[in-house]
């Protein structure tokens, strides 16, 4: 029961990506191609959201659920694994129109044939 509040939040956002329609395909490829702005401004939502998230998040410094305080890692300096690690995710991302919340969110929804792209992003 303690972790339910994690599961509505799920829900939640898979709700809110649904009805907002990051999770379709036509969107993500009319991105891909420069012809909508939508994933832009949902994506460049997301951004500014979040940063002020992480601002807040330092300011007050703010507990997790368990009451430890959250703590902001520098990331290393190994930039051949983040290219490299990009350009794939990308690739998945841009040929099968999903990146990783959309996969379960499509799956939640009914498409199956998500089970196969979900499996190929765990490899």
């Amino acid at each position: 029961m303690k972790s339910i509040k994690f599961i509505l939040a799920g829900i939640l956002f898979g709700i809110i990506m649904n009805k907002s329609k990051a999770i379709s395909w036509y969107r993500m490829q009319e991105m891909f191609r420069f012809q909508s702005f939508h994933m832009y401004g949902l994506m460049g939502t997301a951004v500014v959201l979040g940063s002020i998230a992480v601002f807040l998040i330092k300011k007050f410094k703010v507990r997790d659920y368990t009451g430890q305080p959250i703590i902001f890692k520098d990331k290393d300096r190994s930039y051949p694994r983040y290219i490299i690690g990009g350009i794939i995710f990308g690739l998945g991302w841009a040929l099968t129109g999903a990146c990783p919340d959309p996969m379960f969110v499509n799956l939640g929804i009914g498409y199956y044939s998500m089970l196969i792209v979900i499996f190929g992003a765990l490899l």
